[in-house]
């Protein structure tokens, strides 16, 4: 058996301006199926809000999104969760970086450690903590 496991985010109201971005940065495909597609509206002004969405690209990156209904308890967490992107190629990692970055909070600048040869850590303008780097072997 073979599974993939696919970081799903949370929104109040943002998900299709989500969804819409990381397409932007990664490319793939944007599908999103809104609660009046789906014939699941609570609330009249939710109607056009994202129950289902994704974006998928064929160089595997794929992330999905919804829009908490207002009838449903919400926080947003100081972080929580991390998305990571591990690679091997530096110049398409900096890429990711810069097109993730504006309006994004730099925690960490993307540069060198003690672990990769390149890492970074960004909140971008949806509150999304990203983590990236170049992927090595563990030493241990």
């Amino acid at each position: 058996m073979t599974i993939k496991t696919t970081t799903h985010l949370n929104f109040r109201g943002q998900a299709r301006a989500a969804l819409e971005f990381y397409q932007s940065v990664f490319g793939g495909q944007l599908a999103a199926v809104t609660y009046a597609d789906a014939h699941a509206v609570q609330r009249p002004e939710e109607a056009n809000q994202i129950m289902w969405g994704q974006v998928a690209a064929e160089n595997g990156f794929r992330i999905m999104a919804y829009d908490v209904p207002a009838a449903q308890p919400w926080d947003a967490g100081i972080i929580p969760l991390f998305v990571s992107i591990r690679g091997t190629d530096a110049t398409e990692l900096t890429g990711l970086w810069e097109k993730l970055s504006p309006g994004a909070t730099p925690l960490v600048p993307l540069a060198k450690s003690a672990w990769s040869p390149l890492y970074g850590m960004l909140k971008d303008r949806f509150g999304i903590t990203w983590v990236l780097d170049i992927e090595v072997a563990y030493p241990g």
